[in-house]
C-alpha cells in the first residue's frame, strides 16, 4: 500500500487498493513456496542497518550479531571480515565503530555485488574495502578477524528447513562431513594475520573449533552463547 505502520494505525478504516491486494496475494504465493520472507521483501534488518538481500547471499541471522557485539567490546582499529556475504558484519562494524578500518572478503563475485550495493546505499563504501578472496593478498596488522563461514555438515542438510535448502546459496552453508572443512583451512590462515579471531559455529561444534584455535596458537579461547543458550561464537586471542 506504500504506507508505514503509523499510517495504517492512523487510518484503520482505509480500504486496500486492488493493486495492493494483488501484490499481497503474490507475496503470499511466494511464501507458500517456502521462499524466505527476507527474499520476498528484498531486505533484512541487522543491528541498526537494513540490508538488501536476495538468493545470492544468506539471510543475515540474529545470532551473527554476536560477532559485531564482540567487535564493540574489543574496539579494534583494523577488522577483517571473512565470508562477508551481504556485508552484514562488516557494514555493521563500520557503522557502529566509525574509527575502525574494515576489510571484507568473499570468494563469491555475486555475493560481493550485493555487499557493494549495500555499502553504497548505506553510505559506507569509503569505509569498507571489499576483496574477492578469502584472505586479501596483502594481509597483516589486523586487530580482529570476524568470520561467519560455512559450517553445516553434509548429514544435516536434509534436516534443514526448505527456506534454507531450496533458496539460500548451498556453497555458503555446506562444509564437508562434519561441517568443519572450511574452518580447518581458514583458522590457520587467519591466525597469521590477526591478534584475535571470532568465528560463528554450529550447534555442538564449539569444542572442536576451540581446539583448532588452540592448535593455531591462540592461548586464550572462549565461547559466547546465542539467545537460545547455544555456544555460537568461539573467540581466540593471543
Amino acid at each position: 500500500m506504500g504506507s508505514d505502520r503509523a499510517g495504517l494505525a492512523a487510518e484503520p478504516e482505509a480500504g486496500v487498493p486492488a493493486g495492493a491486494a494483488r501484490r499481497f496475494g503474490e507475496t503470499v504465493r511466494l511464501r507458500l513456496r517456502r521462499e524466505p520472507v527476507a527474499y520476498i521483501l528484498g531486505r533484512k534488518g541487522f543491528r541498526s542497518i537494513e540490508l538488501a538481500v536476495d538468493p545470492r547471499v544468506l539471510v543475515p541471522r540474529p545470532e551473527t550479531e554476536l560477532l559485531v557485539e564482540l567487535a564493540l567490546e574489543l574496539v579494534p582499529q583494523r577488522v577483517l571480515d571473512i565470508g562477508t556475504g551481504s556485508g552484514a558484519v562488516a557494514l555493521a562494524v563500520a557503522d557502529e565503530l566509525p574509527g575502525c578500518e574494515v576489510v571484507a572478503t568473499d570468494t563469491s563475485p555475486a555475493a560481493l555485488e550485493v555487499a557493494r550495493a549495500n555499502a553504497e546505499r548505506l553510505g559506507l563504501a569509503d569505509r569498507v574495502e571489499l576483496v574477492e578472496v578469502m584472505l586479501p593478498p596483502k594481509v597483516g596488522g589486523f586487530d580482529l578477524v570476524l568470520a561467519n563461514l560455512p559450517y553445516v555438515a553434509e548429514a544435516e542438510w536434509e534436516s534443514l528447513a526448505p527456506e534454507v535448502t531450496e533458496w539460500e546459496p548451498r556453497e555458503a552453508l555446506l562444509a564437508g562431513p562434519d561441517g568443519l572443512d572450511v574452518l580447518r583451512t581458514a583458522i590457520p590462515a587467519a591466525a597469521s594475520v590477526a591478534a584475535a579471531l571470532a568465528l560463528e559455529v554450529g550447534a555442538g561444534q564449539a569444542a572442536a573449533v576451540s581446539e583448532l584455535l588452540f592448535e593455531a596458537g591462540f592461548g586464550q579461547v572462549e565461547t559466547r552463547a546465542d539467545l537460545a543458550g547455544i555456544p555460537r561464537v568461539v573467540v581466540g586471542q593471543r
